[in-house]
């Protein structure tokens, strides 16, 4: 396969993935001004949506097979 071939397979396989996000982190602090006084706080989430996640791996591994195979020559 050519390398525009499996790199379509890879991106067709990170989109066949869904929609759905991974949470990595979750920070609480507390809220501004008048709000943070009377105890108030805020969350705020940090979220990668797993397609990228998907894409990013297979496309990491192939360039790690492709530099392999390459050094072997």
């Amino acid at each position: 396969m050519d390398d525009l071939k499996i790199v379509s397979a890879i991106t067709s396989a990170a989109a066949a993935t869904g929609t759905g996000s991974v949470t990595i982190a979750t920070v609480t602090s507390s809220a501004p001004g008048i709000l943070g006084i009377l105890g108030f706080t805020t969350t705020t989430t940090v979220a990668l949506p797993v397609a990228g996640i998907v894409a990013a791996a297979g496309l990491v591994g192939y360039g790690i097979y492709k530099g392999v195979k390459f050094a072997r020559k």
